[in-house]
C-alpha cells in the first residue's frame, strides 16, 4: 500500500511540475494567434463565472454556459486531452458554441465586460452584432 502512496505522490508532483512549465512558458509566447490559443480557455472560464453571476443574462444562457463548463471539467472527452495540439478542442468548441448561443441573448456590452482578453478575439467569436444593424 505504501509504494502505491509514494507512486501517487510521485505522479502528482510530476504534474504540478509540468503545469508550472507550462505556465511559465505560455507566459513567455510573443504577442499573435498562439498566444490568443493559450489564453483562450482561461479568458473563457473567467467570463463564464462572471457571466452566471450577471442578473441581465437570461436563464437559458446561463444554462447553455453552465453545460459547457460541465462539459470541461468532465473527464469522458469525445477527443482525448492528451492528444496533442487536437485534444482539447472538442472543449473549445463546445464553450465556443456555448458563449455564441449567449451571445445571441446577451447584451454584446455585457458580454464583452466579462471578456478579460483581448476583445477583437470575442468579437471574432461572436460575429456581427445583431442589435447594430
Amino acid at each position: 500500500m505504501r509504494n502505491w502512496i509514494v507512486g501517487l505522490a510521485i505522479a502528482a508532483a510530476c504534474m504540478i511540475l509540468v503545469w508550472a512549465l507550462l505556465i511559465v512558458l505560455a507566459k513567455r509566447l510573443p504577442p499573435g494567434p498562439l498566444r490568443d490559443l493559450v489564453a483562450f480557455i482561461p479568458d473563457l472560464v473567467t467570463t463564464v463565472r462572471r457571466l452566471r453571476r450577471e442578473p441581465r443574462v437570461p436563464r437559458r444562457a446561463k444554462a447553455a454556459l453552465l453545460v459547457a463548463a460541465v462539459w470541461v471539467a468532465s473527464p469522458i472527452d469525445l477527443i482525448p486531452e492528451f492528444l496533442p495540439v487536437i485534444g482539447p478542442l472538442d472543449d473549445i468548441l463546445v464553450v465556443a458554441l456555448a458563449l455564441r448561443y449567449a451571445g445571441r441573448t446577451v447584451p454584446r456590452e455585457v458580454l464583452l465586460d466579462a471578456w478579460p482578453g483581448d476583445p477583437r478575439l470575442l468579437e471574432r467569436l461572436l460575429g456581427p452584432d445583431r442589435g447594430a444593424r
